[in-house]
């Protein structure tokens, strides 16, 4: 996982820089709290969530050992979340898992305040033509994708959400993040 990590670093500071120091965050599909680790410092508080038991398991185990007391867990479908008014929500990594794009979308507004940021890094495993062959090989494995973004189609698909993409940047890496900062509208 080192080389697909490769855009990760770059990816943790620009979620950072992105969050305010009195937001309230939600996170989604925190898994074991790489991110929650760049957003607890900057957020005045995070609700981190997983669908995963297992995950969420882990998750707290780490909240409790680094001390982080503003962090609060919690298992959590992506598709029914059932707090809103966030500051910012976050769901990094996880947008080319989801098999109901449109849904999650829409989920991940309503649980946005209005004019609240939503920061949606999203490995773009059709950027480029190695890119492609790496996501196709790691299919071959097990690894999974519900679909296969650029990040071209991710832009269209945050937009056609009612989303407002304020910056896209595409961090390099053998599967390469595109990192999308977006609003929901006012």
């Amino acid at each position: 996982m080192r080389v697909l990590g490769g855009p990760m670093p770059r990816v943790l500071e620009l979620v950072a820089r992105h969050v305010g120091l009195d937001d309230r965050v939600l996170e989604v599909a925190a898994g074991t709290g790489l991110v929650t680790a760049a957003l607890q410092p900057r957020a005045r508080e995070v609700l981190a969530t997983d669908q995963s038991a297992a995950m969420v398991a882990q998750l707290e185990a780490r909240v409790r050992r680094a001390g982080w007391t503003n962090v609060r867990t919690a298992r959590r479908d992506l598709y029914a979340l059932d707090e809103g008014g966030f500051d910012t929500v976050v769901a990094a990594n996880v947008l080319h898992l989801v098999p109901d794009l449109p849904r999650a979308l829409a989920g991940l507004l309503a649980a946005t305040r209005p004019g609240g940021a939503l920061l949606l890094p999203t490995f773009c495993h059709d950027e480029h033509l190695l890119a492609r062959a790496v996501s196709r090989a790691l299919a071959v494995t097990g690894f999974p994708s519900a679909r296969r973004f650029d990040a071209r189609r991710l832009r269209a698909a945050i937009t056609a959400s009612g989303a407002i993409v304020e910056r896209l940047e595409v961090v390099a890496g053998v599967l390469p993040i595109a990192f999308v900062a977006a609003r929901r509208p006012t």
